[in-house]
């Protein structure tokens, strides 16, 4: 009998044992709107994993700091633990920054509103940002103002809020915030201003170095205007308050 002779992608029936051909599958086609999909969960993720990460490590750098090298700059930081960063300096930065750092989830909503509506007058308003969401920008994100940093930043603040304790979050903003030219963090400051440890910062010197935050790159520690020396004074007062009322209770217990 002669031998039927077919492809090896054929397959043979049960009745009459001949083999008929089957068709491959074809393969799926990717459209770019999975393609889109795949790359938002892979970002997801890296975020996700970035943020929990530096919770229990020092940053490396941020993107001011490469920034700033460019620039010229030699960059001064030391990264160091908060037991190692004086709490004159936290309460300073309490204080003058964020004095309801520890009873929000990251956002003052009325300061949010007050500051919208003074962007509209066209004055410039400070305070609407809390130490949260200026860690979030400051370790994460460039600073340069845009919609879509700002959108990116109320995502960082609220992950940090999430995953991080409230000292780990002061603990980044006190090492990573930009205390003079390619000074960042309390230890590179005090160090470089007062030549000593943060842990052994005075309260007036930490005032100090707090009240050129707003333009640490305009504003001097060694030689300070009128206006620092005004402002240093009471952010010393603020302290003051912010440690007899216990507005550091999520920090010092």
């Amino acid at each position: 009998m002669n031998e039927t002779i077919v492809s090896k992608t054929a397959e043979t029936t049960p009745k009459t044992g001949v083999r008929r051909r089957t068709k491959r599958p074809k393969p799926t086609k990717r459209g770019f709107g999975y393609l889109f999909a795949r790359f938002i969960a892979y970002a997801f993720f890296f975020v996700i994993g970035l943020v929990i990460i530096y919770r229990f490590i020092p940053m490396p750098a941020t993107y001011l700091m490469v920034q700033r090298a460019f620039e010229g700059d030699k960059i001064r930081y030391h990264p160091v633990s908060l037991r190692n960063i004086s709490r004159n300096m936290v309460d300073a930065a309490i204080a003058a920054e964020d004095a309801r750092f520890c009873y929000h989830n990251g956002f003052e909503w009325e300061a949010m509103k007050r500051a919208a509506k003074a962007n509209k007058a066209g004055r410039k308003l400070r305070g609407a940002s809390t130490i949260s969401q200026q860690t979030a920008k400051n370790v994460f994100l460039w600073p340069a103002r845009s919609y879509i940093r700002k959108g990116l930043e109320a995502g960082y603040t609220a992950l940090i809020e999430l995953f991080w304790p409230k000292r780990r979050i002061m603990e980044a903003y006190l090492n990573v915030a930009e205390m003079g030219d390619g000074i960042f963090g309390a230890e590179a400051a005090a160090r470089y201003y007062y030549h000593k440890s943060a842990k052994n910062l005075s309260p007036s010197e930490a005032a100090r170095i707090i009240a050129i935050l707003p333009s640490p790159r305009k504003w001097s520690v060694k030689s300070p205007s009128g206006r620092v020396s005004r402002r240093a004074n009471r952010i010393v007062r603020g302290a003051q308050t912010v440690r007899s009322s216990g507005l550091d209770a999520c920090i010092y217990k």
